[in-house]
């Protein structure tokens, strides 16, 4: 009975670690974001009221961490290349991956190990894709058309 459960709970523990390790930063840092924000706006409401002049560097800082570039570094074309780069790495990674499955095990398991090293390789292309988009879309930005 014991075996049962815990065969059926491990898979869905693992899919919620995952889920909180990629998603926990996200809220975590979001969190702090909006509360030093929060700070920000406190300590040039107290300002205003008391009529002390608003140093131009609070200001600033205020509008730059609304603009502030992507988690990748760099705006625009720029986190587009990182982002490219980064998810066909990725993709290839898991396409070799999936290669070492298939040619690996497949001599000592003929099904197991083709199967899993094709489905391993098939994954590969998603951020593959995704990154063969980002890297269209710098180009695109690179070079703008003349008019």
């Amino acid at each position: 009975m014991f075996e049962t459960v815990a065969a059926e709970l491990v898979p869905i523990c693992g899919i919620f670690m995952i889920i909180a390790v990629v998603i926990g930063p996200i809220w975590i840092r979001s969190y702090f974001n909006a509360r030093e924000r929060a700070q920000m706006h406190e300590t040039l409401r107290v300002a205003y009221e008391k009529g002390q002049p608003v140093p131009p560097e609070l200001i600033e800082k205020l509008t730059r961490s609304a603009t502030r570039p992507s988690s990748m570094g760099g705006t625009g074309s720029d986190a587009d290349l990182r982002r490219a780069v980064v998810l066909i790495a990725v993709g290839l990674g898991l396409a070799c991956l999936g290669a070492g499955l298939w040619y690996g095990i497949s001599f000592a398991d003929a099904e197991g190990g083709a199967i899993t090293g094709g489905i391993v390789a098939g994954s590969g292309a998603i951020p593959g894709f995704i990154g063969v988009a980002y890297l269209v879309l710098w180009l695109a930005r690179r070079n703008p058309p003349q008019a």
